[in-house]
């Protein structure tokens, strides 16, 4: 079924993440018959359009211009104009700015629709060899390695498999910080490249990952395909979870350590534990 796209509507449309051949027609379609085009990267989208003969002019809308670009293309639709929304690669609105356009067309009553494409995230989790039943979706985390270990240690005890995105330069801290938090023993898959000419995926142990790219240099956009904590076996009370703390602590471990070394048992939140070991101290005092 083939419609031209209708005055006054936002159409987010999913483009290649490498693989050009990877575009739909219904993209192209879409692209070439709109009235503009909102990239994250004109000049990027601007290889794109060549390759697929499209002339649709173009406006940049990326994450530092998003605040003033938001009203004017809001303002354009209002005018009954029809406007694909593109990012880099993938879908827009998945760890790009897209989300505040679509919101704010959502808030202001103007139709959105989607064209399905490719994403980086499933496209990994297909072939991770992890379970794909239930999954979290969590981006990038932060470049601030406090900031990342709290975020860890918050999803320690999720039992999903999560999906992150990383950078070259910083894939070495990552992992090296999720070793740290969660321990050497999880699986973990590392999507490489993904549908380009050097696609590759490395499969192993966090512990293993982090030999393995500590001897090789991190090349090309990573998307890592983490596996969750299975549910704790041991079912303790409050209580019984001091008790083991404080027997912990009263080796010398301080209440840090102890709540740490409780979590890999329990695969309950460090955060969670740390609070804990706090009212013994407080308690004894």
């Amino acid at each position: 079924m083939q419609t031209d796209p209708k005055p006054g509507t936002l159409y987010v449309v999913g483009t290649p993440i490498g693989n050009l051949e990877d575009m739909t027609f219904r993209a192209v379609r879409i692209l070439q018959t709109v009235d503009l085009i909102a990239a994250e990267d004109t000049r990027h989208t601007g290889k794109l359009l060549q390759h697929f003969q499209v002339k649709t002019p173009q406006m940049s809308y990326h994450e530092h211009n998003r605040h003033s670009r938001v009203p004017e293309l809001l303002e354009l639709l209002a005018n009954n104009k029809a406007i694909a929304l593109v990012s880099d690669a993938g879908m827009p609105g998945i760890s790009d700015p897209g989300y505040e356009l679509v919101i704010a067309c959502i808030q202001a009553g103007i139709t959105v629709v989607p064209i399905p494409g490719p994403s980086a995230a499933i496209t990994a989790l297909s072939a991770s060899g992890l379970p794909t039943d239930r999954f979290s979706f969590e981006g990038f985390l932060s470049a601030k390695s406090q900031q990342r270990r709290e975020y860890l240690e918050f999803l320690q005890a999720e039992s999903r498999t999560l999906i992150f995105y990383e950078s070259p330069h910083r894939l070495r801290e990552t992992l090296q910080d999720l070793g740290e938090v969660w321990g050497g023993d999880r699986q973990i898959v590392l999507g490489r490249e993904l549908t380009k000419l050097y696609e590759e995926f490395w499969r192993g142990t966090i512990a293993e990952a982090i030999a393995h790219y500590n001897q090789r240099e991190p090349q090309g956009e990573y998307t890592l395909v983490v596996a969750g904590n299975p549910p704790s076996q041991l079912q303790l009370t409050e209580e019984q979870l001091k008790a083991e703390l404080k027997q912990i602590i009263s080796q010398g471990i301080s209440r840090s350590q102890a709540s740490r070394q409780l979590a890999k048992v329990t695969n309950l939140p460090r955060r969670q534990l740390y609070q804990l070991a706090l009212s013994i101290v407080l308690s004894e005092e």
